[in-house]
């Protein structure tokens, strides 16, 4: 079995040779081939421009012997076209100009056409694939409509989410109309990057783990699950919460043929929670790759005993990669990854 094979059938649930492995951000700060693009270059160039994108999507698959590839974009792309002014500081963070916060902030969000409103990315799909040539497949991605949303309520990061929360609880039926626009919009977002050629799709809800049980349930759970059952079933879905171990049943049921875990829940407790339906992707604490390479291996080799070799586990870390991880112990942990988990 090639690399080409294994990320996808894991997905799918059936058998692999080793556990694919694959790392959230791969292509970014870490590599300094990616520091030496952005010298010439701004982030949001970067993104726009195809060539450019193609090329930090296969520097990490050049380097290393990842299982899959990562279209390179941001979350927030697709905001500017629904009227969101953004801009990334300095240090790459995002800063929203035009905060949606009241009912008329909310009716001017517009829909878009991601196919022919963000060609940039498309054409860089098409081009990745052409590159890539079969070798590994090529994830997509979207932000989930609750971190958007969190994203434009805020105005940026933020730790008590007061802005989101208040829309949530003063003016229930704005935040739905929020949400219904945002949810219309990774839907065809992520299905126009299907149809462009990327051959899975990852949801990122990076800040959903702010919300308890309850108002998961009632402010986003309709939401996401009609998300995640609009997507075109062609490509396998990876549904990834970060920060929301207390909120997985509910993200099962909003839906995912795999669901993302972070570092804070063993993996066989979170597969056996989810009554080992579907697949899991995780989840080595990003901070680990700082440690001794006895100390790498020995965390790999607890995360593969507790998933016990069962189909359908893709590793990877908890989080995205840290801008100052260890090269060399990149390398180490996909190497013993493959390594320890090969099938006898």
């Amino acid at each position: 079995m090639s690399r080409a094979d294994r990320y996808l059938r894991a997905c799918k649930k059936e058998s692999v040779d080793c556990t694919p492995v694959w790392i959230m951000r791969q292509a970014g700060r870490y590599l300094e081939e990616y520091r030496a693009v952005r010298t010439k270059h701004s982030f949001i160039d970067v993104c726009k421009t195809p060539e450019l994108a193609v090329e930090i999507t296969l520097q990490p698959v050049r380097r290393f012997e990842l299982d899959a590839a990562i279209i390179f974009a941001d979350i927030l792309l697709p905001l500017e076209k629904m009227g969101i002014d953004f801009e990334f500081t300095k240090d790459d963070g995002p800063r929203i100009n035009n905060t949606v916060r009241a009912r008329a902030d909310v009716e001017k969000i517009r829909a878009i056409n991601p196919m022919e409103e963000m060609a940039y990315l498309m054409d860089a799909i098409r081009m990745v694939k052409r590159e890539l040539n079969g070798k590994v497949p090529l994830i997509g991605f979207s932000g989930a409509p609750f971190t958007l949303a969190s994203y434009i309520t805020e105005g940026g990061g933020s730790r008590n989410y007061q802005y989101t929360k208040a829309m949530m609880y003063q003016e229930p039926a704005t935040w739905h109309l929020l949400m219904e626009k945002l949810t219309d919009m990774v839907i065809v977002y992520l299905n126009d990057q299907i149809k462009a050629g990327v051959q899975a799709v990852q949801v990122f809800d990076s800040w959903v783990g702010c919300l308890s049980q309850a108002d998961y349930r009632e402010f986003v759970l309709p939401h996401q699950k009609r998300l995640m059952a609009s997507l075109d079933s062609s490509a396998p879905h990876v549904h990834f919460a970060f920060n929301a171990s207390h909120l997985l049943r509910l993200i099962q049921e909003a839906g995912g043929d795999v669901i993302g875990l972070d570092w804070r829940i063993e993996i066989d407790a979170a597969w056996k929670a989810l009554n080992y339906e579907g697949g899991v992707q995780g989840n080595l604490d990003p901070v680990a790759l700082y440690g001794s390479r006895e100390y790498i291996k020995r965390r790999v080799q607890e995360i593969l005993d507790k998933a016990e070799n069962r189909n359908g586990h893709i590793f990877n870390l908890g989080h995205g990669i840290l801008p100052t991880a260890p090269i060399d112990n990149v390398k180490y942990m996909i190497d013993i990854v493959h390594e320890l988990s090969a099938r006898k």
